[in-house]
């Protein structure tokens, strides 16, 4: 086609109708009108020369230019004599050419061949498809972590797509409940879990299953929950099947749970109708670890609770009759307590742990006879007292000792030679056996490794100081991998000897120090630094 007088218009018109379609400022299509005549131009005049088109906003003309630029031949090279000029070259044209200038020419409109025009059209299609995506990004970004209804498009792959108004969502087929099934033109609603750009197009990302979603439900059907009264502290979900969600008021007249639960049970009834019948255990969430896990094993009772806190786990007794209940059908009942409380948890019978402390007692009591050369009845009566280990006994205060019955002065003194005795010969023969391994006086001397653990380092091939700083944390005091969905134990070189994450994190750093691989300054630069972040950050939430 040609660019006349008679269509010049009808640019403009097209222009507008495409945006309102769209939804797209009418600027970015007249944008790309101009984008695809110059590349029609181009395929006219030559590849070579920079041609540029401008439309008129108000008449629709179309004005064809070629532009050339002055170069600096000091520090470039004519490539291209089509688009660039010397400045000698350029005095025909302008008085007193400087490098950056450019000369404007004004060239014959061209009509545009079937080809020129379908390219044109690629051309005005893709920048439009482009603005579309923008618009649909800019407007979903900012949705995510809320809830959204949509109308069922079409199931790809057991995936389904979603139109949400003004773009398409994808509910993946591990983010449905159960074994849902949707059929086009079905209503459906789904938390809007991430929203990310991608090469086609911003991509919304649904999900029925996340925890966030039955929060989300909650808190459209509580009031109390959307005006901040009642907070929701943790979720837990087994989709479709089961969940536990833990609520705090902050109003002492208000019940959390009443408040969740409604009249009749009306509020949480709607919850669970949406979530495909799942059952939900509605839970008063307490700071205090125990009391809070007390109340997440609902509807088990608990005889008693014993907290490692270093260790992120939990010990729960429970009556016999109550074992199954607690652990609950395939240990989904513990499984989801333990998601609420971010605790590794376990369950046991009290005979089973009465079997246990007993064990216990008659293992430190037989630690006590065959090193300490002690009756048994002297050293269960170390243990009653709470004694676990020779160090105790070793370097234990003196007065701690004498409040056992029928410990004097002299017998105290004697029970902690002995211990004190034992125990550096087990340091003896630990060093012996170190260097029978190849472990090396550097690390020996490293502050805060004992014998044994120079031992155990040894047997896992770390002999210098050199390998002591290339371990990980973890490789040291053990932790835990999440695989496919299930969190797998990896074992610590020094985890026997209660080593902890933060205790091998500094040991390995301080050696690293020792050996100049770290600037202690940086340290301390980036301790100030993160330390600043986070003044900003608790000063931007308050």
């Amino acid at each position: 086609m040609a660019i006349t007088s008679a269509n010049q218009l009808e640019l403009l018109q097209t222009a507008e109708a495409v945006a309102r379609e769209k939804m797209i400022d009418p600027a970015l299509v007249i944008e790309a009108m101009e984008e695809s005549l110059a590349r029609a131009a181009k395929s006219r005049y030559g590849a070579e020369m920079d041609i540029r088109v401008s439309i008129d906003r108000k008449t629709g003309k179309a004005t064809f230019t070629r532009v050339r630029t002055v170069i600096d031949p000091e520090t470039e090279e004519l490539e291209n004599y089509q688009a660039q000029l010397t400045p000698e070259q350029a005095k025909q044209y302008l008085d007193d050419p400087k490098p950056g200038d450019t000369i404007v020419d004004e060239v014959p409109p061209v009509d545009m061949g079937r080809i020129a025009a379908q390219s044109a059209k690629q051309v005005i299609l893709q920048k439009v498809r482009e603005a579309e995506r923008d618009r649909q990004y800019e407007e979903f970004k900012d949705r995510a972590g809320t809830i959204i209804n949509g109308v069922v498009k079409r199931e790809e792959y057991g995936n389904v797509i979603v139109d949400v108004g003004t773009g398409e969502g994808v509910l993946r087929r591990n983010e449905k409940i159960g074994r849902e099934a949707y059929r086009n033109g079905d209503r459906i609603r789904c938390y809007i879990k991430d929203v990310r750009r991608e090469a086609r197009g911003p991509q919304i990302f649904l999900s029925r299953t996340a925890p966030e979603f039955m929060a989300e439900l909650f808190k459209m059907e509580v009031p109390e929950i959307y005006d901040g009264i009642i907070e929701i502290k943790a979720v837990a979900r087994d989709p479709g099947s089961r969940a536990k969600i833990a609520v705090v008021s902050y109003d002492n007249s208000i019940d959390p749970v009443g408040a969740c639960v409604g009249m009749r049970g009306s509020r949480v009834q709607a919850v669970v109708n949406e979530l495909q019948g799942e059952k939900i255990d509605i839970i008063p969430w307490n700071e205090d670890a125990p009391t809070f896990l007390v109340n997440a094993l609902q509807p088990a009772e608990v005889t008693k609770v014993v907290l490692d806190e270093e260790a992120e786990r939990i010990e729960v007794v429970v009556p016999e009759e109550q074992l199954s209940l607690a652990i609950g059908r395939r240990g989904q009942n513990v499984r989801l307590a333990s998601q609420l409380t971010g605790l590794d948890i376990d369950i046991m019978t009290e005979e089973e742990e009465s079997q246990r402390r007993q064990a216990e007692f008659e293992e430190r009591t037989k630690l006590f006879v065959d090193t300490l050369d002690l009756d048994e009845f002297f050293a269960q009566l170390l243990v009653s007292e709470g004694f676990t280990s020779l160090e105790e006994v070793a370097y234990v205060e003196l007065d701690e000792l004498l409040v056992i019955d029928g410990v004097d002065e002299d017998t105290a003194n004697e029970l902690q030679a002995r211990a004190r005795d034992f125990i550096d010969a087990q340091n003896a023969k630990a060093l012996e056996n170190a260097r029978a391994l190849g472990a090396q006086d550097s690390l020996i001397a490293f502050e805060g490794l004992t014998p044994q653990m120079v031992e155990a380092l040894a047997k896992d091939d770390v002999k210098t100081l050199e390998d002591f700083a290339t371990c990980a944390d973890w490789e040291l005091a053990g932790g835990w991998t999440v695989v496919d969905g299930e969190r797998i134990k990896d074992d610590g070189v020094l985890e026997p000897f209660d080593v902890s994450l933060e205790e091998a994190q500094n040991m390995v750093m301080t050696a690293r120090i020792q050996l100049g691989w770290v600037d202690p300054n940086d340290l301390v630069e980036e301790e100030e630094a993160e330390g600043e972040e986070g003044v900003a950050e608790e000063e931007a939430g308050a």
